[in-house]
């Protein structure tokens, strides 16, 4: 598949331009949240966050997995479970505390943020975004054009950021949620993704004109692609890239998304329920020893 995708070019396989405003950010967090010399400045665990999430988002978005996305749908699915379950997550544990804080105090803003960060209604939020996005009609226009694609993506990152911040907030006046509960909000998010990802998985047919053989697919392959580039290529559909049809591909796709996030979500679970179990156990009477029994 590798020499395949050389036909598409340098800049389609590697994003120059966004690795560049990658770049950009990291030089801009180096220079107002590393080098300074003051109680602001990122600790070790912060930048090690932060750099994480360049890096996974350099690999999502501009490297030759943002090509395959608009490829496959396996692709497509593969990107959309990283930069929206595990990217932000990177972001709020790597950008300091007092920065959130002036986020959350700006007049206006800091209202709707407190309502949309509420546990139930940032569940909502992202999951419906989501499996609205996945509807046929939706999804097939969100791929027809680059102003679509960028707003509703940029939107439900906003919204995954959003369903995040009850678990990961740096600010301790907003943890307001038990480990017990912190779970159950894990495994709410699990179920409420599940009939998006149903619908993709069982579909008979293929329900994406955007990955059809069909003038939709090339409007998606221009998304990242050159025009000059692809006004050169003869191609004949997805399938010509992969050794699944259509239908199998976005069977995977979908599959690959829920696996993926019930990877990340068991990992969640796993970091609340361990510690608050330990922590527990810490309460625990010991059992009286033998000296102990003897002496009574």
């Amino acid at each position: 598949m590798w020499q395949e995708l050389q036909i598409f070019g340098f800049r389609a396989l590697w994003s120059p331009y966004f690795a560049t405003f990658v770049a950009i950010l990291g030089i801009v967090y180096f220079l107002f949240f590393i080098i300074r010399k003051d109680d602001k400045k990122a600790t070790v665990k912060q930048m090690q966050f932060f750099y994480s999430g360049l890096l996974l988002l350099y690999i999502i978005k501009g490297s030759p997995i943002d090509l395959l996305s608009h490829i496959m749908f396996t692709g497509h699915m593969l990107q959309m479970a990283l930069y929206y379950l595990l990217f932000p997550i990177l972001m709020i544990k790597g950008i300091p505390e007092w920065v959130w804080r002036k986020i959350f105090e700006i007049p206006v803003l800091s209202q709707i943020l407190k309502l949309l960060t509420k546990p139930l209604i940032a569940l909502l939020l992202f999951n419906g975004l989501f499996s609205v996005y996945h509807i046929p009609i939706v999804f097939d226009y969100a791929k027809s054009s680059e102003p679509a694609h960028v707003s509703i993506t940029l939107t439900i990152l906003v919204a995954a950021f959003i369903l995040w911040w009850p678990l990961f907030s740096p600010l301790k006046e907003t943890h307001t949620m038990s480990p017990l509960l912190k779970i159950g909000y894990i495994a709410a998010n699990g179920i409420l993704i599940t009939p998006a990802c149903a619908l993709i998985i069982f579909a008979p047919t293929s329900i994406y004109s955007a990955f059809g053989a069909t003038g939709s697919w090339l409007q998606t392959l221009a998304l990242c692609v050159p025009i000059d580039v692809l006004s050169e290529l003869s191609l004949s559909g997805p399938e010509m890239f992969s050794p699944f049809s259509i239908a199998e591909d976005q069977q995977l796709g979908g599959i690959i998304m829920k696996v993926t996030q019930e990877i990340i979500y068991g990992a969640i679970i796993a970091k609340i329920f361990f510690p608050w179990f330990n922590k527990g156990t810490d309460k625990i009477d010991p059992l009286p020893t033998q000296q102990h029994t003897e002496q009574v």
